[in-house]
């Protein structure tokens, strides 16, 4: 695990946290389970993923992640992929991040620009160097108070996606979000690397959460988190 967060931000009124890690990491299944912890304690969180939760996301994201997209449009080129992503982006960011934190809400994220390094940086290979243009550009490098990183092996993640896309697939006839999982071995590791690197280069945002079951990591990061949440949640545990 990572290094204990930095002191808690000045600048804003709320709380923005975001989750992240490769697919069937348990990030997921992570954020709600605080999101569940922090109601519990009176607070309304709001709760977001990437691509998504804006009109203009949910489209973006049917065309990014299900794997018949290709199929209707041709091939998905990265740049492309990568503009998709921050279109996505900044449009949250402008309709429900920054009026929620204004408003002293506490926003938790499901991926945000750490997952366009790690996948179109990385497994792209397009380079940090321009995913991190892109996002001062775009976002005005706009970047979270702290990033919960669940990073299992390679092999534990793979498994858990494929379960869990199967399932998906299942109960939306037919309809998928594993276009990127039908990636190979090599695109995930060079993901796993990307995540490895963002982690070492910020260590006072990034917490790495590896190993262990749900309800201890649930556990560890409502501790590691403690000092950021609102009085109002009392103490972590």
């Amino acid at each position: 695990m990572g290094t204990e967060v930095g002191a808690a931000p000045t600048s804003r009124r709320g709380l923005f946290l975001t989750f992240e890690g490769p697919d069937g990491s348990g990030k997921t299944t992570q954020l709600r389970l605080l999101a569940e912890w922090l109601r519990s304690r009176g607070l309304d969180p709001v709760v977001l993923r990437q691509p998504g939760s804006t009109a203009l996301g949910e489209r973006i994201r049917a065309i990014l992640l299900d794997s018949r997209s290709e199929a209707v449009l041709g091939p998905i080129a990265p740049l492309a992929e990568l503009a998709l992503m921050f279109a996505d982006r900044a449009q949250q960011i402008a309709e429900v991040i920054q009026p929620a934190l204004e408003a002293g809400r506490v926003v938790l994220c499901d991926r945000y620009t750490d997952s366009s390094e790690a996948y179109q940086g990385g497994g792209r290979q397009l380079g940090s160097d321009r995913v991190l243009a892109v996002h001062r550009a775009i976002c005005n490098g706009f970047q979270p108070d702290a990033t919960v990183l669940l990073l299992p092996d390679v092999e534990v993640s793979l498994a858990r996606a494929q379960q869990r896309n199967a399932a998906f697939q299942q109960k939306h006839g037919g309809a998928d979000e594993n276009r990127f999982e039908a990636e190979g071995e090599a695109f995930f590791r060079r993901v796993h690397a990307a995540y490895e690197a963002i982690a070492d280069r910020e260590p006072e945002r990034v917490l790495i959460f590896r190993d262990g079951g749900i309800e201890e990591i649930a556990a560890a990061i409502r501790s590691r988190l403690a000092h950021l949440l609102p009085e109002s949640t009392g103490t972590a545990g």
